[in-house]
């Protein structure tokens, strides 16, 4: 054999050598057990999900919710939806579509913001619109309503903090839709 190939062998030796002692010399000082008891439990709140919130918050009509409602406290509450929606007139969309004039208008229709496809599919093909009724079961629980939605808020499970954004978003309009009659209300 050529020295050469001797040499290329042993270096190809000594570094698989080296290599493997690196590791279990490594796995032995680094080991950790798998913990007894998980650090951080972290548990979803199941029960409006199993129908103990969404019940109730189906019982009261929106449109006698919002006879009682205050515009004021929806924006406070609003603050919630800032980080992802703007709602000013000619406002920029940002992670979530700007939302003035959001009442009534067409679900997914905004223009220049990319829905998600379930959103799409929900909308059917932009026929659907943001009723006070479409907008007040979506705010309860967005990903329940809209499975596989890309809105990652977790829903508002209060009937009055709902019917006060909802009474907000119904100003953010330049001519904004009648408020439904409270007396004609049925579920």
């Amino acid at each position: 054999m050529n020295s050469y190939v001797n040499t290329a062998v042993g270096a190809l030796l000594g570094t698989i050598f080296v290599l493997m002692s690196v590791s279990i010399a490594s796995e032995g000082i680094f080991h950790s057990e798998a913990p007894e008891k998980e650090g951080f439990a972290i548990v979803a709140e199941e029960a409006p999900a199993a129908g103990g919130e969404a019940a109730p918050a189906a019982a009261v009509p929106i449109a006698q919710l919002l006879a009682s409602a205050d515009a004021k406290a929806g924006e406070a509450v609003f603050k919630k939806c800032q980080a992802c929606h703007d709602g000013t007139k000619g406002g920029p969309n940002k992670v979530g579509p700007n939302l003035f004039g959001v009442v009534d208008r067409p679900i997914a229709s905004h223009e220049g913001f990319a829905y998600s496809s379930a959103m799409k599919d929900f909308s059917k093909g932009s026929s659907e619109k943001w009723t006070f009724e479409n907008l007040n079961k979506f705010l309860t629980a967005p990903k329940k309503d809209v499975p596989g939605t890309a809105m990652g808020f977790a829903g508002l499970p209060k009937d009055q903090d709902r019917a006060n954004v909802i009474l907000y978003l119904h100003t953010l309009a330049d001519s904004p839709v009648p408020l439904p009659d409270p007396k004609t209300a049925t579920q």
